[in-house]
């Protein structure tokens, strides 16, 4: 833990003066949702397990989790501390995405919260309402927090799992593709990774500008186009996926599983630079570096037949082609194909 955090510790109450159950009483008052949100709720927190309902016989299932100094730090090299609130609610969009990126719309969670017994306890009391405040202001209208795991650890541990139903209709794969289709995004690519090299800075957080400080914003607090993933379902989408790790990696991704060249269009892209230049100024940077490369927008990228009006929300990107003789599924940006780019787990 950085020192000026364990400094703050010494005049707040931590986890390890309360008992479980004690945390978990502060807990649970601030994951109440209004009905609307837990009518797929049969049994919430309080038992050894939940209970949700699943109406079509169909339920999609995604997970993810944050680790301090991995995913997140306590405090950043610009001097930017990250609240308990700032991880609640990337937890919940992150995995939001991946439910929405399927076309569906999420029904419930369930949280494991591993801590140091250092932790303050209204860290962790932000954690749970940054949690319901993603749920409500990202437009989940029908999810809440069914239950989950307290432990104790190292660092700050965050894993989210979300449940998600198709109301009957079917999953948006990556695999469906065809030549001829648009390519199409919705939500922004490039900003939270420009908000992460302002992190990494040594540009103090409290001089940044409105300009500057949107793209800090949302990599602390990514904002995922929920409508946008049913939206695409219902147009006809034939492959849909969460950009969490890039453009060009996700593009490959998709490219990939549908057995395609996806063409990324340079003025389109040209486009989408240009709204990063004011962060790229004050760093030095490439902006359409961002915009390839950076992950953690969680906007969509999807793929229509092409006399298909493009749902709200998204707007063409490329257009998908099929593979010649000696092509293998990739990405083309003016031509020629690009590297993949982007964020890997294992090699960061």
């Amino acid at each position: 833990m950085p020192e000026d955090l364990r400094n703050r510790v010494d005049r707040q109450p931590t986890v390890d003066g309360l008992s479980e159950a004690d945390l978990l009483a502060r807990i649970f008052p601030r994951l109440r949702m209004e009905a609307g949100h837990t009518a797929s709720t049969l049994l919430g927190p309080g038992d050894d397990a939940a209970i949700v309902a699943a109406t079509d016989g169909k339920t999609v299932i995604s997970i993810d989790t944050q680790v301090q100094d991995q995913d997140f730090r306590l405090l950043w090299p610009n001097g930017y501390r990250t609240t308990g609130f700032d991880v609640g609610w990337k937890a919940a969009a992150q995995n939001l995405s991946d439910i929405n990126a399927m076309g569906a719309q999420a029904t419930s969670m369930v949280v494991s919260l591993t801590l140091p017994v250092d932790t303050p306890v209204s860290w962790v009391e932000d954690l749970a309402d940054g949690l319901t405040a993603g749920i409500r202001e990202l437009g989940a209208v029908r999810c809440s927090v069914a239950g989950g795991d307290l432990g104790r650890g190292r660092e700050i541990s965050v894993t989210v799992a979300v449940l998600g139903t198709l109301d009957g209709g079917r999953p948006v794969l990556r695999s469906g593709a065809q030549p001829g289709d648009v390519l199409a995004l919705a939500g922004t690519v490039g900003h939270a990774a420009a908000g992460l090299a302002l992190l990494e800075a040594d540009i103090p957080a409290d001089t940044l500008g409105p300009a500057e400080r949107v793209f800090l914003d949302l990599q602390c607090r990514p904002r995922p186009p929920l409508a946008a993933g049913p939206a695409a379902r219902a147009a006809g989408a034939t492959a849909m996926l969460d950009i969490s790790d890039g453009l060009l990696r996700d593009g490959r991704r998709l490219a990939a599983a549908s057995s395609v060249a996806v063409a990324l269009d340079p003025a389109r892209l040209a486009e989408l630079a240009e709204v990063l230049v004011p962060a790229a100024a004050l760093l030095g940077a490439d902006p359409e570096q961002w915009v390839l490369g950076g992950g953690e927008d969680h906007g969509l990228l999807a793929t229509f037949p092409a006399d298909v009006q493009l749902p709200p929300g998204f707007t063409a990107l490329g257009s998908i082609h099929a593979l010649g003789t000696d092509d293998g599924p990739g990405v083309l940006t003016a031509g020629p194909a690009a590297g993949t780019g982007g964020w890997d787990h294992f090699a960061h």
